[in-house]
C-alpha cells in the first residue's frame, strides 16, 4: 500500500473505532443489554486498534543499523 492509502485507511479505522466506543458506552448503560453483542463490539474495537497500530508501523521508515 502507498503511504497515502495507509493514512486514509488509518483515518477510516479511527472513525470506526470512535463509533464503536460510542456504541459500547450507550449499550453499557442500558438495562437488559445483550452481553454477547457487547463483547463482540469490544472485540471488534480491539481488532481495529491492532490494525491501526500495524498500519502506523508501516508508515515508520526503516532505520539502518
Amino acid at each position: 500500500m502507498e503511504p497515502d492509502e495507509i493514512k486514509r485507511r488509518i483515518i477510516e479505522l479511527q472513525i470506526e473505532h470512535r463509533d464503536l466506543d460510542d456504541a459500547i458506552a450507550r449499550l453499557s448503560v442500558q438495562p437488559g443489554v445483550d452481553e454477547l453483542h457487547l463483547r463482540r463490539l469490544k472485540k471488534r474495537k480491539l481488532q481495529i486498534k491492532d490494525a491501526i497500530g500495524l498500519l502506523q508501523a508501516q508508515l515508520v521508515p526503516d532505520i539502518p543499523a
